[in-house]
């Protein structure tokens, strides 16, 4: 009786965590923020579906620009690490290119791995509207 609960919880929390689109009562807060799996460059439904959204909000707001920022944790390998923070901000650009994005309105800014925790937030790629 309680694996379909837990089974509910886990599929709910992980699409939470996937994917979230940030809003400010109902407007464009101007940020979109994409979760992948640890060690992960692939986007699963909820991510690509914040990157959707993204573009959608791309779409309404042709002024502005995109900027995208990936991210990573820092594991042991500096250079590992980098370069997982720079693959997953090219695969949410081609996503937003592929939704119509035009690619010289997006603006990439891999950061350097972090010393935060190996959780969520350091397994992301935030994108920010910019003028």
């Amino acid at each position: 009786m309680r694996r379909p609960t837990l089974l509910a919880a886990t599929l709910l929390t992980s699409g939470l965590l996937a994917g979230c689109a940030l809003f400010e009562g109902g407007a464009l807060s101007r940020k979109y923020v994409v979760f992948f799996s640890r060690d992960s460059t692939s986007l699963d439904h909820p991510a690509r579906r914040v990157v959707q959204q993204a573009a959608e909000a791309a779409a309404n707001h042709p002024e502005l620009d995109l900027l995208v920022e990936g991210y990573a944790a820092n594991n042991g390998d500096p250079a590992d690490d980098g370069v997982l923070a720079v693959r997953r901000g090219e695969v949410v650009a081609d996503a937003l290119r592929a939704d119509g994005v035009a690619a010289n309105r997006i603006i990439m800014r891999p950061r350097p791995p972090s010393n935060e925790t190996a959780g969520e937030a350091a397994r992301r790629v935030e994108i920010d509207f910019t003028q």
